[in-house]
């Protein structure tokens, strides 16, 4: 099976090609531009590097939050555009399940983290098992959220395991968990992804997606929707000024 996956729910724009088990091609670029700008000229090119046909794409795969709002709905927007075009299926992922396959088959717990704003932070908890079939299943500790940086520490130092911390916002849990460890007598132990295993990939996406294909998680294109964990800017004012 043929992959495209597009990771958009951050700042990184992220594209790949997966096939079956072979990795193609990726492209991620992280700068100053939006996704409406690097998206398109970024599958453009991937394809023409890879020499792929478009039509010979059997599956499209995008990140489907939690995220920034505007990026998700360019990646969306982008996978359903495609999709239709080439008359494909689709499967959007959750973004913090693509995250978490960063590091498929570790035996550590594994806490993303992305920036939320105001103190808060889009997180989720699992862990991997073995599966009979030498495969590694990814399993949900704590479903994707939107929490409190203080109430995710205070989860995490309850539970006294030692966890791996990715994620654009493992900065302001390093900061916040030093400050409170100062204090205490009993430590547990956060591990922080280095730079190169904390950005959301395409290639991890497009892993995570075959795992959802298999449980049967295909869907037409006009299906896909973003996946927020709470309301934009505009609800919130728009449910403040009726009160």
């Amino acid at each position: 099976m043929r992959i495209l996956s597009i990771e958009s729910s951050a700042t990184t724009a992220s594209i790949a090609i997966l096939d079956d088990d072979v990795l193609r091609a990726e492209y991620t670029i992280n700068y100053k531009k939006t996704h409406s700008q690097t998206l398109l000229p970024m599958i453009d090119e991937i394809f023409k590097m890879t020499e792929t046909e478009k039509d010979s794409i059997d599956v499209v795969a995008v990140s489907e939050g939690p995220g920034s709002f505007t990026g998700l709905r360019i990646g969306i927007a982008t996978a359903k555009g495609i999709a239709l075009a080439l008359g494909k299926k689709t499967v959007g992922v959750p973004t913090l399940e693509a995250l978490a396959s960063n590091y498929y088959g570790t035996e550590l717990k594994i806490c993303p983290i992305m920036d939320a704003r105001r103190e808060h932070v889009y997180n989720a908890v699992y862990h991997y098992e073995k599966a009979a079939n030498g495969h590694y299943n990814l399993i949900v500790d704590k479903e994707q959220r939107l929490i409190l940086i203080d109430d995710l520490l205070d989860e995490l130092e309850a539970d006294g395991s030692s966890v791996l911390i990715l994620g654009d916002a493992s900065g302001l849990i390093r900061d916040k968990f030093e400050k409170r460890q100062a204090d205490k007598a009993k430590e547990i132990e956060l591990i922080y992804a280095p730079a190169a295993m904390n950005s959301l990939k395409a290639s991890s996406l497009a892993l995570r997606a075959q795992a959802l294909i298999d449980e049967g998680k295909l869907m037409d294109s006009s299906d896909l929707k973003p996946d927020y964990l709470r309301p934009s800017q505009a609800e919130r004012e728009r449910a403040n000024a009726s009160l």
